[in-house]
């Protein structure tokens, strides 16, 4: 940076890290270490003497580029050990000009950081984040599950049974109440129209009409898998809001 030397230093005790996915390279103030630049590999050891060399040198806040998820970690970590930790957003770091040639990434981020140029991203504070991974978590295993619905749709019309189309939601009581008698063995649509629950709107000779198929046996069995499947991303989904039961107060 052609103006470096008259543009005053707001973060003296600063480092920048350029994350990697199987190493990070870690630049700190001259005068700090014999070598201002050092390269860890990304295994969670070599983030700890990353941590210890970090503390050696006396920084105190670090500037990093959320890359992925590789940056997660690694940012997770130096909190833990008291480091103010700022996210940047790559697009303008790239956009600030008066980088030299010679210089790389985690030192560029460095002095850019120590001259207070940078601008940290949003995240929240951290158990609000813990809260948005399990949420997240729970939207995967919802939309997971749906594809399993699909399946099961898609294995009733191989069959010419319209069920979805007596119903609004197959896996509601009456739908599942349906399915699972099917999948053990009962066959006679009179008596599957008559697990009908009570709120249902359609009558039952519309659910009967609905159920009268060719049952073949490889579309059972898909129709089976599909069910089995949905079941268990049902039950993920129950863990994540005990998880989030636990963790907090609705």
């Amino acid at each position: 940076m052609s103006t470096q030397s008259s543009i005053k230093i707001i973060n003296p005790d600063s480092a920048g890290i350029d994350i990697g996915a199987s190493s990070h390279f870690v630049a700190v103030p001259p005068g700090r270490d014999k070598e201002t630049v050092r390269e860890f590999k990304c295994y969670t050891p070599d983030i700890k003497k990353m941590i210890e060399w970090l503390k050696h040198c006396k920084v105190k806040t670090i500037v990093m580029e959320s890359t992925g998820s590789y940056w997660i970690p690694v940012f997770e970590m130096l909190e833990q050990e008291g480091f103010k930790v700022n996210l940047v957003d790559a697009h303008h770091v790239k956009n600030i000009r008066g980088r030299k040639s010679d210089v790389i990434d985690c030192q560029w981020l460095q002095q850019l950081h120590a001259h207070g140029l940078l601008s940290a991203a949003f995240r929240p504070e951290d158990k609000m984040v813990e809260l948005r991974s399990y949420v997240r978590q729970r939207s995967i295993l919802i939309e997971a599950a749906a594809v399993h619905v699909n399946r099961m749709q898609k294995s009733f019309i191989q069959m010419n049974i319209h069920l979805h189309n007596a119903i609004s939601d197959i896996t509601g009581v009456t739908g599942m109440s349906i399915v699972r008698a099917i999948l053990s063995g009962e066959r006679n649509p009179t008596i599957l129209a008559k697990m009908r629950d009570p709120r249902c709107k359609q009558p039952p000779e519309v659910i009967e009409s609905s159920l009268q198929g060719n049952y073949r046996e490889e579309h059972l069995f898909t129709l089976k898998q599909a069910v089995e499947a949905y079941d268990f991303y049902q039950k993920q989904v129950l863990e994540c809001d005990e998880a989030i039961k636990k963790n907090w107060k609705f």
